[in-house]
């Protein structure tokens, strides 16, 4: 059996996205049908309309989401109907030479459901970064479902399965920030700002924001940066080494993915600092650095994937310091709209008018 679901759908490379119908399947083994209550627009979604992350289109867009398990396929044991979830895109294997390790946050063999959801007249659907949750249902592998407390709102709770995940991880997990530490975040958006707030969070005494947009420091001054730096304006690496007695900060993460500002994150760390990547480049950029540089001043140069999180792990945490009032997600919300409204939401989104769109079913 199938449901028929509204969606919404990229058909094809930089065209308008439309609400349609889709069709869902019954879960199948190892598979969850989630009724999903709210789904971020996120950037990657946006990457996948203009065809910068592939070109199998059509795509079923969203990813960024949480809702209720209303069914599992056979051999499911990781949740059950009725289940508060947040959706995540890398289902651990377990089984693979990163998780026989002990880092599962490395997954090399992540998945999806197997089934395909499809457009009425049949065409399969390729769902973002194997979620899909610009419907008001989707299917999912079970182990892309993280239960959590479902005293969090749906809005706040989905910003978790992405774009904040991405920005908190790459401070706390792949940066390793700790108290005393000094942060440089070059990037201000959804990402960056989850950065900033990571950063706070282990302790950082120092945080600078750095972004050509004004209203952007401002959000992050308001997830706890201590410094703002408009690069439009000013020298992004000598204004960070300003802020750090001449040295560079301990971890400077770029929560944008281009050469001029990676450079700009090598060159504004102090010697033997980090340098976290958490921005997506995309495929024909290049980066040219002085091998000598790279080698002088030791540390390490980082990429985080996902906030090289673990979503059993951190998910949980993570909401429970929200409700705790410890972790304000709730900010990141800048409105919630209906799916009708995702086109005009990306071009929020290019324009920095908002910091999260959030989709409420």
């Amino acid at each position: 059996m199938t449901v028929s679901v509204h969606g919404v759908v990229a058909r094809g490379k930089g065209e308008p996205v439309v609400v349609t119908e889709v069709l869902v399947p019954d879960p199948g083994p190892g598979e969850a049908l989630v009724r999903v209550q709210a789904c971020g627009v996120c950037h990657t979604d946006l990457h996948y309309k203009m065809g910068g992350i592939g070109d199998d289109f059509p795509y079923l867009l969203g990813h960024e989401a949480s809702g209720i398990v209303e069914a599992v396929g056979d051999d499911v044991t990781e949740v059950a109907p009725g289940d508060f979830v947040i959706l995540n895109w890398r289902a651990v294997c377990g089984q693979c030479r990163a998780c026989k390790r002990g880092r599962p946050w490395y997954c090399f063999n992540t998945h999806n459901a197997q089934q395909k959801m499809t457009l009425a007249d049949g065409t399969p659907l390729s769902p973002a970064l194997g979620i899909g949750a610009f419907a008001e249902r989707t299917l999912v592998a079970a182990g892309q479902c993280t239960k959590v407390n479902p005293a969090i709102a749906p809005a706040t709770a989905g910003l978790l399965g992405c774009g904040v995940m991405a920005g908190i991880g790459a401070a706390i997990n792949t940066g390793g920030v700790t108290r005393g530490d000094t942060v440089a975040v070059i990037g201000c958006g959804g990402v960056g700002d989850g950065a900033v707030l990571g950063a706070r969070l282990a302790g950082a005494k120092t945080i600078i924001a750095v972004d050509v947009d004004d209203t952007k420091l401002g959000w992050a001054r308001e997830f706890g940066a201590t410094h703002a730096i408009n690069s439009r304006n000013a020298d992004p690496v000598e204004g960070i080494r300003e802020l750090t007695d001449g040295f560079g900060a301990d971890v400077v993460i770029e929560a944008i993915g281009r050469p001029e500002t990676y450079k700009q994150a090598f060159f504004a760390r102090d010697l033997a600092g980090v340098v976290v990547l958490v921005g997506v480049p995309t495929p024909e950029m290049q980066l040219d650095l002085p091998l000598l540089e790279v080698f002088g001043r030791g540390g390490a140069l980082k990429s985080s994937w996902y906030g090289d999180c673990l979503p059993s792990r951190d998910f949980p945490m993570l909401v429970d310091l929200h409700l705790q009032g410890r972790l304000p997600l709730k900010k990141f919300v800048s409105e919630t709209i209906s799916l009708g409204d995702v086109e005009a939401a990306f071009a929020k989104m290019e324009h920095g008018e908002v910091l999260r769109s959030v989709v409420v079913f």
